[in-house]
């Protein structure tokens, strides 16, 4: 190599790293003291040289721009597995994944342990229709390993044209079963409110399959119309919920929360990374009876919600553990249309919990399971029964409950089920006004309270 570049490669390099470090990104290699600050040169020497060998020596030419862009991703990768560097086309594609609408198969996915992890499929998306599962292992894609790749090279292989297919190996921990799937890619259009509907007397239902923009807003829409059908009390349905815009997961908690009450805190190294995000005085549905459905798909902004429902005594969460994604990323565009993604703090339940690799775990565990014809006309006739045993009346001939279940859509699965049982007895033992359905003491490091 010239002179003269090794001169313009070591300036770009040293240039790079200390724009990093004035704007608060320091590599972990640099950290915050003077002594370290100083090994800034030597480190740089050393990546100058390792730069030029391989310009020299390597097989093939290489530009200075793809090893640079190799280094930073592999400095990214090292922190954690949420912490990325995106190149321009990486960066375009997750802006892409927060309008809603994208090419692809429909699928959270994520490093976890350092396996290429599904945190859930999204909801009517091939993924979702194929079977595929939260927390499910992806082996492979294309046969071949996914072992080496990083969560932004993961995803642009199993991102393609719609209509094309793609072959995925998963191993599916809660079973231990090596599956299979060849899935047809499709264009994503996701509807982050779905599902709005009452399941029995007075007790509606909503899904949020993702926070988007406009979510708190098609929420509302949908809670005043329930309301309107005699609504008493909600079941918010967060299970396979990745998460997705912070500051709509914020507005759907402010809707439940009475004002100046923490939702949620975040703690990192610097002082602004320290913050609290508080419910305004615009809580529209304070004191609606709320029982939150989570799993193991539940993850990031659907954990902030139900940890702070949980928290603060607002209703109650019935389902598994939810996924544990709870550190912050914050992301910073580059000049050259590239960007950082890069891990900087830490979720905080209101009472303290930290989210992060730990989940939220619900007040009452209930598997899932779903429900087959057999089990509904069970449940339905011991119901018919015991209310017309109530009711002293003929049980041969009451067809009351017959016909109301008529009027309802049948309950799916074991846990709406469950949760539409204790919805029936918190409406008739509590009076609406309190809005407390438990008394568990208020968090501790919430103030003026």
């Amino acid at each position: 190599m010239h002179k003269k570049h090794k001169i313009l490669l070591f300036g770009l390099c040293a240039t790079l790293l200390f724009s990093l470090y004035y704007k608060g990104l320091s590599p972990v290699f640099l950290g915050a003291q003077e002594k370290d600050e100083n090994n800034i040169y030597k480190q740089l020497e050393l990546f100058n040289t390792v730069i030029n060998k391989v310009q020299k020596d390597y097989h093939t030419e290489v530009t200075s721009k793809e090893l640079i862009y190799g280094a930073l991703k592999g400095m990214l990768s090292s922190l954690d597995s949420h912490s990325q560097f995106m190149d321009p086309e990486t960066y375009e594609e997750m802006r892409v994944d927060t309008e809603g609408e994208f090419g692809g198969l429909g699928i959270e996915i994520t490093i976890k342990d350092n396996i290429l992890t599904v945190v859930t499929p999204i909801d009517g998306t091939p993924a979702y229709e194929a079977g595929l599962e939260p927390e499910d292992k992806i082996i492979k894609i294309e046969g071949k390993s996914t072992k080496k790749l990083s969560l932004s090279e993961a995803v642009k292989k199993l991102r393609g044209k719609p209509g094309t297919t793609v072959a995925i190996s998963i191993l599916r921990p809660a079973t231990n079963e090596f599956l299979e799937f060849t899935l047809t890619r499709d264009k994503i259009k996701i509807q982050s409110v779905k599902d709005a509907k009452i399941l029995a007397d007075s007790i509606g239902y909503i899904r949020l399959t993702q926070f988007q923009e406009n979510t708190s807003d098609e929420l509302e829409t949908a809670l005043n119309d329930l309301e309107r059908q005699g609504m008493k009390g909600l079941i918010l349905d967060l299970r396979n919920n990745p998460g997705g815009l912070l500051k709509e997961a914020f507005k759907v908690t402010d809707r439940f929360l009475g004002p100046d009450k923490l939702i949620v805190s975040t703690k990192g190294r610097i002082a602004n990374q320290n913050k609290e995000y508080t419910s305004s005085n615009k809580a529209s549905h304070p004191y609606l009876h709320v029982i939150v459905l989570v799993n193991r798909g539940s993850a990031s902004g659907s954990e902030i919600v139900a940890g702070a429902i949980q928290d603060w005594n607002r209703g109650i969460l019935i389902g598994t553990r939810t996924f544990g994604k709870g550190s912050v990323q914050s992301v910073f565009p580059l000049n050259d249309g590239s960007a950082l993604r890069l891990t900087t703090a830490k979720y905080y339940t209101p009472s303290g919990r930290s989210i992060h690799e730990i989940g939220i775990e619900p007040d009452i565990v209930v598997p899932y399971k779903k429900l087959d014809s057999t089990e509904k006309e069970q449940k339905n006739e011991l119901e018919s029964r015991i209310e017309a045993f109530e009711n002293d009346s003929d049980i041969e001939h009451d067809n009351t409950s017959d016909a109301a279940d008529e009027k309802y859509p049948p309950l799916t699965d074991t846990q709406v089920e469950r949760a539409v049982d204790l919805m029936k007895g918190i409406i008739i033992f509590n009076h609406a006004e309190t809005g407390t359905l438990r008394q568990y003491p208020e968090p501790e490091n919430e103030s003026g309270e």
